[in-house]
């Protein structure tokens, strides 16, 4: 539809290149993409795969699979060889798409993936791989008979074990009718007019489902190869950005520019800023709106789709912390024998739906570990908060992550919000660790802001004073440790799981 009403108008805008995707070439790329899995014996539910740094020739690889009926994942591009390959493997992709950027991976992928007939890459010449281009070129540009809509089956991120696809079953619905999420763009204010900036990799299943729902209500994406804060604001005034959607590392790194870089960009244009996939510090978001006014939205909700919440500013700044009140889904809170606690108890994050909305590809144990011990319609993330007397949610934490020290249960995000605050502190992760006498013992995991480098025993010495003033007796951490590379995932979701093994 797009394609005809306004085939010259952009659908995406690579913003380090100025390459501009227009509808028209969307759609024509698309269809070829379609009939070129349906050429290779691709049908209704089999699988592809892509791993593509950001790049303008993932949108035509979505929209072809999406018309022709077809799973795809989206495969972390920082991931090892061995682990993109257990993904592929993993979901059965019948086909994978990589390009020359990711040559280092992708030429040792054909031997680990060998039930992976199709293996393309883009703008190279790989062994064990055809070029992406000629078989394009060879494709037809005809509509399919049949268009019903595909569906992604992306992985969690895997920070607590084997990463896994979340799977759904296909619906008779013609990709005509648009993607699922468009409802919810609506909601925030998207619409054909919207301008969408997305600075973050295109393979996790926020930008993806922005960039895709953007692009069903024929708004133009601008696409970040890479997250700069200044280029950012940059880009917001260049392309007139209505939209966006951020982590709060970003929002870290945004608030750390001079302020006379932050008041150089006209931000007019600039209505609705969206961010979720990791707590964002209080006193960060207060900063924020702020800053760029009552336009932040945050939400609550995961890959898995299994249900929401939402907050808007003016409802944030009431209840501080808040991730809001239920979008999708009836909220539970529950204790670990499955029993529900009332308002203001802490305990594991349940959504109640009509029936289990997803299920973990290939593992039953993990789906069930999902599910409530008595109401099966009912599932959790592994996220533990609590609920106020109006039914805002409050997240406290993860389960895996909450640390017992002499039988007292503490919150490594409560210490964290604190902390990142300081100014010496760039990134901060608090973990539990083995303690003789407690159990477990708070450390702290720092890295300094690259003009607190230098001296790390006074920047020590400051931190614990900081933290004696600020955190009650309990969570000041017993030990701080220093790191200059975090391992945090570039989605901005820190990962726990590497700092656990290392001090573990």
């Amino acid at each position: 539809m797009h394609a005809q009403n306004q085939p010259d108008k952009p659908a995406a805008i690579d913003a380090a290149s100025g390459e501009v995707l227009t509808y028209r070439e969307l759609d024509i790329r698309s269809r070829r993409v379609a009939q070129l899995w349906r050429a290779r014996g691709l049908d209704r539910g089999d699988h592809i795969a892509i791993l593509l740094e950001n790049n303008l020739r993932f949108f035509e690889l979505v929209w072809g699979a999406l018309r022709s009926g077809l799973y795809l994942t989206t495969i972390n591009r920082y991931l090892p060889a061995e682990d993109v390959a257990y993904i592929v493997n993993d979901c059965g992709a019948k086909s994978l798409v990589s390009s020359g950027a990711l040559a280092k991976v992708a030429t040792t992928l054909p031997e680990l993936i060998p039930r992976c007939e199709h293996r393309f890459v883009i703008g190279a010449d790989i062994p064990g791989w055809e070029r992406y281009e000629e078989a394009l070129h060879g494709a037809s540009d005809a509509l399919l008979a049949e268009e019903l809509r595909g569906d992604a089956m992306l992985y969690s991120s895997g920070s607590t074990g084997r990463p896994k696809g979340i799977k759904r079953p296909l619906e008779s619905i013609s990709i005509a009718e648009g993607v699922a999420n468009v409802p919810t763009l609506r909601g925030y204010g998207f619409d054909e007019s919207s301008v969408y900036l997305s600075p973050a990799p295109l393979y996790h299943a926020a930008p993806y489902g922005f960039c895709i729902g953007t692009q069903s209500l024929g708004g133009t994406v601008v696409m970040m190869p890479r997250f700069d804060a200044q280029e950012a604001l940059r880009l917001i005034e260049q392309h007139r950005v209505t939209h966006s959607q951020w982590v709060p590392t970003m929002f870290v790194r945004l608030l750390n520019l001079d302020e006379s870089v932050r008041s150089r960009y006209d931000l007019s244009t600039h209505q609705t800023a969206i961010h979720a996939a990791a707590p964002c510090p209080v006193q960060v978001k207060a900063q924020m709106i702020d800053w760029w006014g009552p336009i932040l939205i945050e939400y609550y909700a995961g890959t898995e789709r299994n249900g929401s919440t939402v907050i808007y500013s003016d409802e944030w700044l009431s209840r501080p912390g808040s991730v809001g009140k239920a979008r999708s889904g009836v909220l539970h809170i529950c204790r670990e024998d499955g029993a529900e606690v009332g308002a203001g108890d802490t305990g594991l994050v349940y959504f109640e739906q009509p029936e289990m909305p997803f299920a973990y590809h290939g593992d039953q144990a993990k789906t069930s570990a999902a599910q409530h011990p008595r109401h099966p319609n009912w599932s959790t993330l592994g996220d533990m908060g609590y609920v106020d007397e109006e039914g805002y949610l409050f997240l406290t934490d993860r389960k895996d992550f909450m640390i017992i020290s002499g039988g007292v249960n503490i919150y490594p995000r409560q210490i964290e919000d604190v902390l990142i605050m300081h100014p010496s502190v760039a990134d901060v992760a608090v973990i539990g660790v083995p303690d003789d006498e407690f159990g477990e013992s708070v450390k702290a995991v720092v890295e300094l802001a690259s003009d607190a480098k230098g001296d790390g025993a006074a920047a020590e010495r400051t931190l614990f004073e900081y933290a004696r003033q600020t955190l009650a007796s309990y969570m000041v951490p017993k030990t701080i440790d220093f790191t200059d590379d975090m391992p945090r995932l570039p989605t901005g979701k820190l990962y726990k799981r590497a700092l656990l093994a290392r001090y573990r």
